[in-house]
């Protein structure tokens, strides 16, 4: 039984569920689009979006079961730091493999497996919470949870071939602003059990994912989609590692992604050991903790929507000055102890890092974009470079997310070893002033600078 292409009559019976593979996948034709391009697309979004949601949750479980974790558990705060700190690197290490996984196995295959993985951290982390557990059993089962967070990779590699150029800001904003949405909702899940069961029932929360990691695997297996065309000939690594480009946009994704996450995993327990007055129990931490990440996702399509308009450059060189204006915020507040500039400051970085997720995924495609104009105009067939395109860029989506990732292990750490030296976040803001600083020279220097050699559509 064939699979029927998109646009086309079907001549034979529908292929089963399990075997829907589109053949004829051409969003860059405007008339294709039109017709039954944009539904498709549509429909693989909305299941990619909600898998990756999931995904996003399980992977910043720990975020908020590190609050569960009483003194009889014996773990201070420098321990806590650790325990978030191990699934963002296992997350950020598992990207780059997830993103080839959905050109080896296609996009609804491997979208269905991953999902269904999520179940594994989920229950491992039901079956040792609980006093008496030893910390390093917590330290293995904590970094299991990386899986979730390789869901964003292979969920984004497969929307870009879904969408055409001049959408794909939108796009990615939008299934990544979704997924991130799954950290906020998570804290929101885990505030509703600490103020209604207590600090004795982390298992609540789990019990609440549980179900949901099965929705989604259902949903991809019965709504999502492969592209063949993803599948590439294993030369885009080495393609894209050879681009320079690529190293650029993955510093600015460690300034951005890596922001976002970290401060995710790491907000509820900076409140508790910088501002042990006011939040001296955790659920009071965690009314706040969930606010920054929600906002931060939310301002993600933004970001995307804002780049396809004016630029993704332009946007991400603002909103890494403005990233710097609001650590410096932080910074005098947390000097002053001034518990609502500090609020302010941290809610103010949360969604500036949402827009510049947002621009600067959507650079990546366009880098690529770039090229294969300048190789059209060259004279490759405009079929061949468009597919190069996509298979480079998708295979930089990866390797930058890979990247970025760690800029959330990196975050973790600042924190965990400024608390250690000096008592309070001091050292590690001025890290992250440094850092924004630096990236936001590093933008306007390579695509912004007046010069022959600016890169066009950036």
């Amino acid at each position: 039984m064939t699979s029927t292409a998109v646009g086309s009559e079907p001549t034979t019976a529908p292929a089963p569920v399990r075997a829907r593979t589109l053949t004829d996948w051409r969003p860059e034709d405007e008339d294709f689009w039109a017709e039954a391009g944009a539904r498709v697309a549509r429909r693989n979004l909305v299941y990619s979006v909600l898998s990756e949601h999931i995904g996003f949750s399980v992977w910043s479980l720990w975020s908020v079961l590190v609050l569960f974790l009483g003194p009889e558990y014996h773990i201070d705060p420098a321990g806590k730091f650790t325990l978030t700190a191990l699934p963002t690197a296992l997350g950020a290490a598992l990207r780059l493999p997830y993103t080839y996984a959905v050109a080896r196995f296609g996009g609804r295959n491997w979208t269905v497996f991953s999902a269904s993985l999520l179940l594994v951290p989920t229950v491992l982390a039901g079956m040792v919470l609980e006093p008496g557990v030893s910390y390093g059993t917590l330290l293995a089962v904590a970094c299991v949870a990386g899986v979730g967070g390789g869901n964003f990779a292979s969920s984004m590699a497969n929307i870009n071939a879904f969408y055409p150029q001049r959408l794909k800001g939108w796009a990615l904003g939008m299934n990544a602003g979704g997924g991130n949405l799954g950290v906020p909702v998570v804290q929101l899940v885990g505030l509703t059990v600490l103020a209604t069961a207590g600090t004795a029932h982390p298992r609540l929360v789990l019990l609440v994912y549980l179900p949901l990691i099965v929705l989604a695997a259902l949903g991809a297996a019965l709504r999502m989609d492969n592209l063949p065309s993803l599948r590439n000939d294993g030369r885009a690594l080495r393609e894209v590692v050879r681009e320079p480009h690529s190293w650029v946009i993955s510093l600015l994704y460690i300034g951005t992604f890596g922001s976002f996450i970290g401060f995710g995993f790491a907000f509820g327990q900076v409140l508790q050991v910088q501002f042990q007055q006011q939040f001296d129990t955790p659920v009071k931490a965690a009314y706040l903790t969930f606010l920054g990440p929600l906002l931060g996702s939310l301002a993600r399509p933004v970001g995307g929507r804002l780049a396809d308009r004016f630029g993704g450059a332009r946007i991400t060189v603002l909103t890494f000055l403005l990233m710097a204006l609001g650590t410096a915020t932080v910074l005098v507040a947390s000097g002053a102890g001034s518990l609502p500039l500090f609020l302010a400051g941290f809610v103010a970085l949360f969604a500036l890092s949402g827009l510049g997720n947002g621009s600067t995924y959507k650079m990546i495609p366009a880098v690529f974009h770039a090229r294969a104009r300048a190789a059209v105009d060259g004279g490759t067939d405009p079929a061949v470079a468009e597919q190069d395109a996509r298979r480079r860029a998708s295979a930089l989506i990866g390797l930058a997310g890979a990247i970025g990732a760690f800029g959330g292990v990196l975050v973790n750490f600042a924190f965990r070893q400024s608390f250690l030296a000096v008592g309070n976040g001091n050292a590690a803001y001025w890290a992250f002033l440094a850092v924004y600083a630096l990236c936001s020279l590093v933008t306007w220097a390579v695509y912004l600078r007046p010069g022959a050699g600016r890169m066009a559509g950036m």
